[in-house]
């Protein structure tokens, strides 16, 4: 049994892991844990179902071959070497990641900065929280959370600002409903333009117009005493009833205990800094603020961008929150590192640093743990841009869209593996520990980053042996030259044996070398640094805003059970249960028919989706998922449609704020396939891809599901498709050319090894039937007999999970509601569902509220 950290989002939940001698682990919550107190979210409980070698990266490679370690690394060091010698340090770059231990983060930034001189080291958590960091430190004089995730239990109104916390954060809503359960007269606001999954439990929705919290927020802060705008302006500007608005700022006003927690929807906004300011402002001109149950918390969406934060691995920042612009800190730092190439200015963000790829300013990158080509804004032109480049490195665990593009790639080791620390949301330090062995040659991140620096004269410098020793020099210059001046100092945990490492329990900043850490910080307005201040926040269009030739707003973001690019939870069958293919929601008053597939251009480029009618989405906007990639659906890729405009000052991505057309997918044909075998990506123009995992063995895919559209003739089709499919086992089929109808199955030794239903639309049978059949080692002959039909004799045909910790659909919801089961425990007495990680009780509610309304 091994004590661990989830490596999904910023809540930093402890796991218990306990392998199984096969490669696989049991996992369990951590009771003990101060972030979850033993619960997970459906990502979470299924991380065990995550361990197999499927797609790894076993070996080192150089153009596709395999090569030695030395040879990788030589190779690595070689070109930055040349490059720095042609073009200077600015012409190379890393760009990084939240998946990255500390250690490894560490690492990264001093060979960037202290080696080879460049201030090109940025991470993808500069689509995160890069907003809310420099909102911070315009605020409090540097990067400061003055919360705690108990304020959340212990506030009397907790506002969620662009957070669909149900979904993206889990453990804490999970959190926050028990608290309001023990305490009924909590009240939660949500403002959002969207009525999430998160609305269901909240006692107020704001469906604010997309980009105008800032508004919204200087309204409120004019309403408490501040410099502000009026009720009315800050009501047309946001689209809202001036009466739902007072409403909202008199229950602010009438409560001492506000927490305002912001993510997202704030940060990813070319006003993401005067967004976060804004909300910060009010708590500021209030005292509300490092209180227990009150003040502004930013939540992160990855497992250490807190981490990366600490350390620097940034391209605004330097390691342990010193600072470009404070007097005499690079020179701190260089007399820390024993270096004289430190920059003397920040280097690219991520936007611009893959722009400046593009045009060949910067001729060599080395990127770590992430996944770009599909992330960022603009994606096609970062996948045009490193198929340019000179030389691409590419440290990875698994096969991924960025890593094709790699002309050297190191295997990385993965979540198991790994050794290290993580920082979650609330500053808690916790400990990742490996509980299996790395699989073929994968080595740490930092093993990797100290080889290339000691090929570059540095090894001296990087002459580490374990993760304890970085985490001591980290924590050691947290302390340098400090004297009380930064908040983040840990030197306290300087002295630690690697034994002590090894054991170090969850542990929040700061912890300095004498004297106790505040639990939380900025009290009553007072930060380390000096009072905090109000900043001005003038509201400002979007960036992109929105025109007769793109005339709707798309907001992209996260679906429950999947995480960022699909890399880790594309492995797992049951998380796809829920929302199997790239959707694109819209209110229906805008929509064409529901479940029909739309083009969605941006001035950038475009994706192919899905419609999903959803009345929470207010007229105009769009929500598209971002986590589909070519490996599971090309065409349904949607950063291509987004653009890049950024924050000028956080210079976050605008990734809620996208103006974008919406026309339909001219297809001839649609149609689905079921198969064993693991169907091509590019079987038809639209093709998403859809893993099947058998009950007995859920982290195992057993068959796979295509949802198939198509520009070509049908009968075209249909012949490619059964070339693919051609195998022994007997034809099932029924076809009407003249309609353009196909129905097949082959059968192979009593089992269903593939079928095919096509039609000129979208108006197929149900799957999810067929899907269990093909799962199964033998069909019964009344299966075979309707086969073709897509649902079985009793014409009972499942329905698709709702709850995939139990496998629960909504038809056996339905059923138990119609039963008499009129809450949501009762519903989870019967049926189990929502009982297992909570993520779909929000769903459940709706569920109940719908049935239990009078005809």
């Amino acid at each position: 049994m091994t004590r661990t950290t989830c490596p999904y989002c910023g809540v930093g939940c402890g796991v218990i892991a306990t392998p199984d001698g096969q490669g696989g682990a049991a996992i369990a919550g951590d009771t003990l844990h101060p972030a979850n107190f033993g619960r997970l979210c459906s990502k979470g409980t299924a991380l065990g179902e995550t361990l197999g070698l499927t797609d790894r990266l076993l070996y080192p490679e150089i153009g596709g071959q395999r090569v030695s370690w030395d040879a990788a690394l030589d190779r690595v060091a070689d070109g930055f070497r040349r490059t720095i010698a042609e073009h200077g340090p600015g012409a190379v770059a890393l760009y990084v990641s939240g998946q990255l231990l500390t250690e490894d983060y560490y690492a990264a930034n001093k060979l960037a900065k202290a080696v080879l001189g460049t201030g090109n080291i940025d991470s993808n958590s500069r689509l995160c929280m890069a907003s809310a960091v420099a909102a911070h430190k315009r605020s409090f004089g540097e990067d400061l959370v003055p919360g705690i995730y108990a304020d959340l239990e212990m506030a009397d109104l907790v506002v969620l600002v662009g957070s669909n916390l149900a979904w993206c954060h889990p453990v804490l809503y999970q959190r926050l409903m028990a608290a309001r359960a023990a305490r009924p007269e909590m009240r939660i606001a949500v403002l959002d333009p969207r009525r999430t999954a998160t609305c269901e439990g909240a006692d107020m929705h704001l469906a604010l117009r997309p980009g105008t919290d800032v508004a919204l927020f200087s309204g409120l802060l004019s309403h408490v005493g501040g410099p502000g705008i009026s009720l009315m302006e800050a009501a047309s500007v946001c689209g809202l009833d001036p009466a739902e608005l007072q409403a909202f700022y008199t229950a602010w006003g009438q409560h001492e205990r506000v927490v305002t927690l912001f993510s997202q929807g704030v940060n990813q906004s070319s006003a993401g800094t005067d967004k976060a300011n804004a909300i910060i402002n009010c708590h500021v001109q209030t005292g509300r603020i490092g209180l227990p149950g009150a003040g502004p918390f930013s939540v992160t969406g990855q497992p250490n961008a807190m981490g990366g934060r600490e350390v620097g691995a940034l391209a605004t920042t330097l390691a342990a929150h010193l600072d470009w612009g404070r007097a005499g800190d690079v020179e701190k730092l260089s007399r820390f590192w024993d270096t004289d190439r430190i920059p003397t200015k920040p280097g690219r963000a991520a936007v611009d640093l893959l722009r400046g790829v593009g045009r060949g300013e910067v001729r060599a990158i080395w990127i770590l743990g992430t996944n770009p080509v599909v992330s960022l804004p603009d994606a096609d032109q970062v996948r045009r841009a490193l198929a340019a480049c000179d030389m691409v490195v590419v440290s990875e665990n698994v096969r991924s869209d960025t890593l094709d593009h790699a002309h050297i790639r190191l295997p990385a080791q993965g979540w198991g593996e790994k050794d290290g620390t993580v920082t979650n949301s609330e500053r808690v330090i916790s400990r990742q520990r490996p509980f299996l062995t790395a699989p073929g040659e994968a080595r740490p991140d930092w093993y990797a980053l100290a080889g290339v620096a000691a090929r570059l004269g540095r090894g001296d410098a990087f002459a580490w042996t374990a993760p304890a020793a970085i985490f001591r020099e980290h924590a050691r210059l947290s302390g340098f030259e400090n004297d009380g001046a930064r908040a983040f100092d840990i030197s306290g945990l300087a002295g630690l044996t690697d034994a002590e490492y090894g054991s170090l329990p969850p542990t929040r900043w700061p912890c300095p070398a004498q004297g106790a850490g505040a639990e939380r910080l900025v009290v009553r307005g007072a930060a380390p640094s000096g009072p905090a201040k109000i900043v001005p926040t003038p509201l400002r269009p979007p960036a992109q805003p929105v025109s007769a030739e793109f005339p709707f707003v798309l907001m992209t973001g996260r679906v429950r059970d999947q995480w960022h690019t699909m890399t880790r939870t594309g492995r797992t069958p049951r998380l796809f249960l829920h929302w199997p293919e790239p959707t694109l929601e819209m209110n229906p008053f805008d929509a064409p028919a529901d479940g029909s597939l739309v083009r969605v251009t941006g001035a950038t480029g475009a994706a192919v989706l899905r419609v999903k009618h959803d009345a929470g989405v207010r007229p105009g906007t769009l929500f598209a998922p971002m986590h589909w990639t070519a490996r599971f659906c090309d065409a349904g890729r949607i950063n291509p449609a987004v653009g890049a405009a950024v924050d000028p000052v956080s210079f976050q991505p605008d990734l809620k704020h996208a103006p974008v057309r919406v026309e339909p997918f001219p297809a001839r044909w649609h149609g689905f396939l079921l198969s064993r075998e693991r169907p091509p990506a590019d079987l038809a123009e639209w093709c998403a891809l859809i893993p099947l995992g058998s009950p007995l063995s859920p982290g195992h895919t057993v068959a796979w599901r295509a949802e198939l559209a198509g520009l070509d003739a049908p009968e075209e089709a249909r012949a490619r498709i059964e070339r693919w499919l051609d195998g022994d086992g007997t034809w099932l089929r029924l076809s009407d050319p003249g309609a353009g109808v196909t129905r097949a199955a082959r059968v192979e030794d009593g089992s269903l090894r593939a079928c095919l239903f096509m039609a000129p639309t979208a108006h197929l049978p149900p799957r999810d039937w067929l899907a269990c059949l093909i799962q199964l080692p033998q069909i019964t002959l009344d299966d075979r007999r309707t086969l073709l039909a897509a649902r079985p004799a009793n014409g009972l045909a499942p329905e698709p999970s709702l709850c995939v910790c139990h496998g629960i659909g909504a038809g056996d919801i339905r059923a138990a509601i119609g039963a008499g089961c009129h809450s949501l425990d009762a519903i989870g007495v019967r049926t189990k569902a929502g009982t297992g990680c909570g993520s779909c009780r929000p769903e459940i509610a709706r569920l109940l509220a719908a049935a239990l309304v009078p005809a």
